[in-house]
């Protein structure tokens, strides 16, 4: 507390010491208006100011904290030097100067204190009333982001609402900051002061004038340059000045946009041609790829079939990979055109987004702006070596990999696998499943069948290791021959017999009995031995005709003389021809289907 006193002593010592003169001077001119009448000339100089009016005075003297300001009838007021300082605490005014001040107070010495700060709110106030009232519009410094909008400093700290400083709603507001703009006054409150601004009417103004120029140079075939409004999967709105138009994304670019989004962003600025402009409806259709050369043109020249090149990978599929040639340009590896030998589940486990890969050009679409490519075709085909090094009837030898119901997968290089089909797994018997015969990781031998290059396709025989024993049959059971064998199957048209290891017979019904038969399990049950005689071999479908009836007593010759019973017979002999011919026919198909 003593230093401050001690303080505020020397500063009033000095105002004293600095204003002497001026006082010695005062109380010369007081003496005299003591003898013209002190009281009436002082009430007449308060008659001029009152308190609460803004007056203009002359500088006539600057201090350190005060400022003496003469406003006219021997009157001479003191301002804060405080309020004649700029930022750097430099004060910016000279003696001589003419400056508007506001009378406010007389202190307890008698002075009258003035202040330059209230002159100036006061005259702002004036200016915020004449703007309102006559939609004059005012300039601003938006000073900072507050709930719900904007501080602007028009003179005094104003409020522009955020819903206030746009046509559009707005979401960044941060941009808005640091800027000068014009406002109008929507409402003020003087004794609070509150003063709401606005920005929409002037914005509007500005894009409908914008709009009418815009629509008077526009054409189709100009380049334009215009913000990005809005973004969707379809397309990019794009505000021209006024006026909005639309970038579909098919003119985007020459290659493929997946999503706009994923290259552009709300604000950029965008420079593009119009494509098309409709006057009336004021519609404008925009393309940003036509700045530049149709990179699709002459392009069987840059990429003839079977050639080589480079690219990069840009988008990875269940069914491939998509590689970017050039700006504008992709092409498709199948996913079957990746690897000769190596089977992949899907792109993404060997190549990765940003890979770069070369290929082997397979087609060129340009119409359909397509090209084939190729990623195995960049290496020898191990297929045609295959070939070369296992010709047909090769015995080699390999991994069971797989079982599957058609058959079993040997492995007989790296990558690559051999099938042998369930029917080249035995010469003698019916193989129902290859598991009954196979495990995985048994180590087989087979025969090579074939090896189909362009398919790439690798066939194989296990029953070939062995000679066809269906070759020594039909020299060994000749027709008329008689063989035993056991009864192995009943059907509704005979029985199976195996007359050796994995060889049958089939006796049909009609051959089972001079008698007429309805069930064939009537006479026999399975186990049961029997001969019979063969009646036909054929190797090629492995099938084996038996009769047993022939091995029985041959029936009386019959009556010359003709009978009803003897056309009965004729009728059931016929039915039976019949019967087994039809029998024959199940017998085939069955066959077949084995």
């Amino acid at each position: 507390m003593v230093n401050n006193n001690n303080t505020n002593l020397t500063q009033e010592k000095e105002v004293n010491a600095k204003f002497s003169d001026k006082d010695s001077a005062k109380h010369s001119s007081q003496v005299k208006e003591e003898s013209m009448g002190f009281k009436e000339l002082y009430e007449q100089s308060l008659n001029q100011l009152q308190y609460g009016d803004i007056a203009r005075g002359k500088v006539v003297q600057i201090a350190n904290e005060m400022v003496m300001v003469d406003v006219g009838w021997k009157t001479e007021g003191f301002i804060p030097a405080a309020e004649v300082k700029d930022a750097q605490g430099n004060i910016n005014i000279s003696v001589g100067d003419e400056i508007e001040v506001f009378i406010d107070k007389r202190d307890s010495d008698g002075n009258l204190i003035l202040s330059k700060n209230k002159a100036a709110k006061l005259k702002v106030w004036d200016e915020i009333k004449n703007a309102c009232e006559n939609n004059i519009p005012v300039k601003g410094k938006v000073v900072e982001k507050v709930k719900g909008g904007l501080s602007v400093d028009i003179g005094i700290i104003a409020f522009l609402p955020g819903s206030q400083v746009d046509v559009r709603p707005v979401k960044d507001l941060d941009k808005f900051v640091g800027q000068e703009m014009d406002f109008k006054v929507l409402k003020y409150d003087r004794k609070r002061s509150n003063v709401v601004l606005s920005r929409r009417s002037i914005v509007a103004s500005e894009r409908e004038t914008e709009k009418k120029d815009i629509l008077n140079t526009i054409q189709e075939g100009s380049v334009v340059e215009g913000i990005i409004k809005n973004i969707t999967d379809y397309g990019i709105f794009i505000d021209l000045g006024g006026i909005d138009g639309l970038l579909h994304v098919t003119d985007i670019s020459w290659g493929r946009i997946a999503k706009p989004s994923d290259n552009f962003h709300k604000g950029d600025k965008l420079t593009v041609r119009v494509l098309t402009f409709d006057r009336e409806k004021e519609r404008v259709s925009l393309g940003l790829k036509q700045l530049a050369d149709n990179p699709w043109e002459h392009i069987t020249d840059r990429y003839p079939v079977g050639s080589i090149t480079e690219g990069k990978v840009v988008n990875l599929t269940d069914y491939g990979v998509f590689v970017e040639l050039e700006t504008g340009v992709e092409g498709l590896v199948h996913i079957s055109e990746m690897y000769w030998t190596r089977e992949i589940k899907h792109p993404s486990k060997v190549l990765n987004i940003g890979d770069t890969v070369k290929v082997v050009v397979l087609d060129v679409n340009p119409e359909a702006k397509r090209i084939s490519l190729s990623l195995k075709q960049t290496a020898p085909n191990p297929w045609e070596k295959l070939k070369e090094k296992y010709p047909e009837g090769t015995v080699v030898k390999g991994v069971v990999r797989n079982i599957t119901n058609f058959g079993v997968f040997i492995g007989i290089e790296e990558g690559i696998d051999g099938l042998v089909h369930v029917s080249d797994i035995s010469w003698k018997h019916r193989v129902a499943h290859p598991s009954e015969y196979f495990k995985k990781g048994q180590e087989v031998e087979a025969v090579v069948e074939k090896v189909d290059v362009e398919n790439e396709k690798f066939s194989l025989s296990v029953k070939k290791l062995e000679k066809n024993p269906w070759d020594e049959l039909s020299q060994k059971y000749a027709p008329g021959s008689v063989v035993t064998g056991k009864v192995t199957n009943f059907t509704d048209f005979g029985i199976f017999m195996e007359i050796e290891e994995g060889i049958e017979g089939l006796v049909h019904i009609s051959e089972i009995s001079q008698k007429r038969v309805k069930s064939s399990s009537e006479l026999y049950k399975v186990g049961d031995e029997v001969s019979a005689v063969v009646k036909s071999i054929d190797p090629k479908t492995k099938k084996i005709r038996l009769s047993i009836k022939e091995m029985e007593a041959p029936a009386p010759p019959a009556s010359s003389s003709s009978s009803p019973n003897q056309y009965i017979n004729n009728k059931e002999n016929l039915g039976s021809s019949l019967a087994q011919a039809l029998a024959e026919v199940k017998i085939n198909n069955q066959s077949k289907g084995d």
